[in-house]
């Protein structure tokens, strides 16, 4: 529950951070949307765009960083305000890698350009983002009300989008078998999907931070895993 400080400057630091981290996650949402929609329609130049924010989102994230140490050696934060800040600075860098992933997408967009991506798995494709932006929009919800419990339902549900991934994993595997021509095609989807498939992976970090500010405690039990496919593309560039 948020407080007001004797001091008004430290409220006004730490609304600073939360409200950067609120657009941050805008920001990300919108290029996670983009990149998939450059990616079913071949679209090159929204490609090109989503590659192109990633830089203001690397720039957020270096802020929220410099913003929460200055902070923290003015202040020396403790108990409910050391979390938020702390929470502050993983959730940036969780947002700045969903930023990343859209980025990666984005960039194979230029690869399938000349074969196109067929309809079929493009709507797989489609519905797997549907549920990572789905994820991704509630667990910024949670951030902004603090909401423990919701925090909670979300890191439940993780696997739900891991079962969707390994599910177009073997479908890309059987195009491939079936025509070698779809090889390229579906390496290069594979990578898409599992930039994907991470995005929910960050949104699931960030739930679990969320639990953690609002109640000083990690969460009970192990996170849900349903990724039964072998790991694919995680250890993309940043670059």
């Amino acid at each position: 529950m948020a407080h007001t400080h004797i001091i008004s400057a430290f409220d006004d630091e730490l609304k600073y951070l939360q409200r950067r981290i609120s657009e941050m996650g805008g920001m990300a949402e919108e290029m996670v949307s983009q990149s998939v929609v450059a990616l079913v329609n071949t679209d090159t130049e929204l490609a090109e765009k989503v590659i192109a924010e990633d830089l203001a989102l690397d720039e957020a994230e270096r802020e929220v960083g410099e913003k929460a140490i200055v902070t923290i050696a003015r202040r020396q934060p403790v108990a409910a305000d050391l979390r938020e800040i702390m929470g502050a600075i993983r959730i940036a860098a969780d947002l700045e890698r969903v930023g990343d992933m859209a980025k990666n997408t984005a960039k194979r967009v230029i690869s399938v350009q000349g074969t196109g991506v067929p309809r079929k798995l493009a709507h797989g494709i489609e519905h797997l983002s549907e549920l990572a932006l789905l994820q991704l929009k509630e667990v910024l919800d949670a951030y902004t009300s603090r909401q423990a419990d919701k925090a909670n339902s979300i890191r439940e549900r993780d696997e739900e989008i891991d079962a969707i991934y390994t599910s177009l994993f073997r479908e890309l595997l059987t195009y491939m078998m079936e025509d070698p021509r779809n090889i390229t095609t579906c390496t290069h989807l594979l990578f898409c999907a599992k930039n994907i498939e991470r995005i929910g992976d960050h949104a699931t970090n960030i739930a679990e931070m969320i639990y953690y500010i609002a109640t000083g405690s990690q969460p009970q039990g192990e996170r849900p895993k349903d990724d039964m496919s072998p790991s694919v593309g995680s250890g993309e560039s940043k670059s």
